[in-house]
């Protein structure tokens, strides 16, 4: 047999070295004698001191972990989104994805649905998007919406108002969140927005409140009676309380009751949806709806004909007119229940406008009409 001659070494071909390496400039040293301080965030040479690079971010594991540190046992470890304090577990879920579309993958998927799916998370979420529904259809500020959502995390922790519909406490905590938030709304406005009769939410708000109020009361004796010291921290419509026993405790509010809406807090609205945007036409229409009380023939009238008919009477004494059916229009009441208010406004004009209303040309007395 002939011997097979050895195969031939493979020449390597040459290729230019594009790797970037860091060098110390003074010390040129090869390799490179580099430390990564992580505690000042700089790249040092570790013969000669001199700093090549800083703000070096740590990609090292984090192995410490700071549970053994906290007197709740609750373990702040940086992993996984921010909890949502409006809903309710840990919050970290695994999606399984529907691949490339096969059995097995199909099956996967329905098994891991039905074995993470939590049928109260499930109505929380449904009633949390119904509320930020309504109150996106009328404007009403994001405040407002997360608090009337706590509101109803509140009743629905508490399995309270079994019996009730949805709708109608939906409706209530809107309501009621209006007004703890300063932008009230009339039951007449949350009857156009939810479609629930004026009554139900009028029963459903009473209930709430009284439950609320309770509830409030029961949490502040119960960490009372655990030694702790209140510290109340404002944060929309929200309060925490801080007590030395047990760290902190859970969210509560220290609820308070509301009043009843009030002719001047439906005055800055109404002007801004006329185009009344100036100061001034605010101003009067509020100054008029705190005087309304000494107008003894108005004193029982409802406070969206009083704040109509103070608009439509400071509308003609600054200079810029709106006739009643405008104001009907944005207030909810009719025409001639402006005029009727108007005209006993009419009569105690002079005991009602303040003289520097009408100063420096501001506005005349003789603008306003007549009956």
């Amino acid at each position: 047999m002939i011997p097979q001659a050895p195969p031939e070494k493979a020449t390597a071909e040459w290729s230019e070295n594009l790797n970037m390496t860091l060098m110390c400039p003074e010390c040129r040293e090869m390799p490179p004698n580099l430390v990564e301080e992580f505690s000042s965030g700089d790249m040092v040479c570790g013969s000669c001191g001199v700093v090549l690079g800083d703000r070096i971010v740590d990609t090292r594991s984090e192995w410490r972990t700071f549970s053994n540190d906290d007197a709740g046992n609750d373990d702040p470890s940086r992993v996984g989104d921010g909890a949502n304090p409006l809903l309710n577990g840990s919050q970290l879920q695994t999606t399984i994805a529907f691949g490339d579309g096969n059995a097995r993958s199909r099956d996967l998927l329905r098994a891991q649905g039905k074995s993470s799916n939590d049928k109260a998370t499930k109505t929380l979420l449904a009633a949390y998007k119904e509320i930020g529904a309504h109150c996106d259809a009328v404007n009403i500020p994001k405040n407002v919406s997360d608090t009337a959502k706590h509101l109803f995390k509140l009743v629905d922790d508490a399995k309270a108002f079994k019996g009730k519909s949805q709708e109608a406490i939906i409706a209530g905590c809107i309501f009621i969140a209006c007004r703890q938030c300063g932008v009230p709304r009339t039951f007449r406005e949350i009857y156009a927005l939810t479609k629930v009769s004026k009554k139900d939410i009028g029963r459903t708000f009473k209930a709430l409140e009284k439950f609320f109020a309770q509830d409030s009361n029961s949490k502040m004796a119960l960490a009372t009676a655990a030694g702790g010291k209140f510290y109340v921290i404002a944060i929309p419509s929200v309060k925490y309380i801080n007590s030395p026993f047990k760290g902190n405790l859970q969210p509560t509010d220290q609820y308070k009751n509301t009043t009843s809406t009030n002719a001047k807090d439906l005055c800055v609205r109404y002007c801004s949806q006329l185009g009344l945007k100036s100061q001034q036409f605010v101003k009067v229409s509020q100054g008029l709806a705190d005087k309304m009380s000494t107008v003894g023939d108005l004193a029982g009238r409802s406070p969206l004909s009083v704040a109509a008919a103070c608009i439509y009477m400071a509308s003609y004494l600054l200079g810029k007119p709106k006739t009643p059916k405008e104001i009907s229009q944005v207030a909810g009441v009719s025409d001639g229940t402006i005029r009727t208010a108007y005209r006993y406004l009419y009569q105690e004009r002079e005991r009602l406008i303040e003289p520097e209303w009408i100063a420096d040309g501001k506005g005349k007395m003789e603008n306003l009409p007549v009956g």
